[in-house]
């Protein structure tokens, strides 16, 4: 009886020590200043993993957990759960599809050499029809071959160049593309021809390449007029015949 008695005496000056002083983990010094301090070097701190934050029944003000279906961490305000803390996008590796936020539409990329491209034309802003002239009023404003809506879905739309460049004139600006992308500039070209193309040429004498156009062409014939004879797609860029749009005057 007096072991027992002693063990329970024990316990219970631990715990009264506990309550009253802040608890180190593998730290037998916790800084004055937290009521849980821990310390490791191979491990992290795992905090409740929620699937569902509406299953957890009057949270108290300050809770906080890892919310499963967001993956991130999350805290209870006394009224409302916060938005995600430390949420993050993997980083992009060129060869998967980029994601245009202003309206949710999909673009395929590829590596070409030392670059990485898109490998469909943009189509982003609203179409206009006939002779009608795109104008700097901070609409995006595309045309589509034939007036075709359909067509800008399939091939991409047609910008005038002051449109496509946000009337601005800096090589290799944003302009309308997504963030993260930019307008090409004409070094940037002949690198593609370079890497596309089965010669070697120089940049500064307009030289077009021997191949580039075929390695960068889709085959086939379901978007080219036939036969597309000499087409490889050795490149993987799939190329289609966009067509064009001209203003007479």
């Amino acid at each position: 009886m007096k072991t027992h008695f002693f063990s329970i005496l024990f316990s219970f000056f631990m715990l009264a020590s506990m309550a009253q002083n802040n608890i180190g983990i593998n730290n037998p010094n916790p800084d004055p200043s937290a009521a849980l301090d821990v310390t490791s070097s191979n491990m992290g701190f795992l905090p409740p993993r929620v699937a569902d934050t509406n299953a957890l029944v009057n949270p108290a003000e300050g809770l906080v957990i890892y919310d499963l279906s967001s993956h991130c961490m999350r805290y209870f305000n006394g009224t409302l759960w916060s938005a995600c803390i430390g949420s993050f996008t993997p980083a992009f590796v060129c060869g998967q599809d980029i994601i245009d936020a202003r309206d949710g539409q999909h673009y395929a990329t590829v590596q070409i050499g030392g670059q990485c491209w898109m490998a469909e034309n943009l189509n982003i802003g609203s179409m206009i029809t006939g002779f009608s002239q795109v104008s700097d009023n901070g609409i995006i404003e595309k045309h589509c071959y034939d007036d075709d809506l359909a067509n800008c879905t399939t091939y991409g739309g047609l910008y005038a160049w002051d449109e496509m460049m946000k009337y601005d004139t800096v090589v290799g600006i944003q302009g309308i593309c997504p963030d993260g992308w930019h307008i090409p500039t004409s070094v940037e070209f002949c690198n593609l021809i370079n890497a596309a193309d089965s010669g070697s040429f120089s940049c500064n004498f307009g030289y077009v390449g021997n191949n580039a156009g075929d390695n960068l062409r889709e085959t086939g014939t379901m978007h080219w007029t036939a036969p597309n004879s000499g087409a490889t797609n050795s490149s993987g860029f799939s190329a289609l015949p966009g067509g064009l749009y001209a203003y007479f005057t």
